[in-house]
């Protein structure tokens, strides 16, 4: 099933937006993001492109692959942002 493309103007002013300087945007009202948000965030359209991905299969334990999918769509993704993640961290101790 399509998600419904829905289409709406933006309120905002991005001339006044584009004008201000970094200190004169207020944050206070933004949530604090835990470690534990972070993880679970989406990326969206309007990054660099993903680079290429190979179809591999892979052997995971039960309990782990039941718990990502327990995640909700968008669990493979998640495996791999998480694998990744791993290597940039690990990449200077090899």
């Amino acid at each position: 099933m399509k998600k419904e493309v829905i289409m709406q103007q933006s309120q905002t002013n991005w001339k006044v937006v584009d004008a201000m300087e970094d200190k004169e945007i207020n944050l206070s009202d933004l949530p604090e993001i835990s470690p534990d948000k972070f993880a679970k965030a989406i990326v969206r359209k309007g990054l660099k492109p993903v680079a290429k991905k190979t179809q591999v299969t892979l052997r995971i334990d039960t309990d782990v692959l039941t718990w990502f999918k327990a995640q909700g769509k968008g669990y493979q993704t998640k495996i791999n942002a998480l694998l990744k993640a791993y290597v940039e961290a690990n990449e200077s101790h090899t």
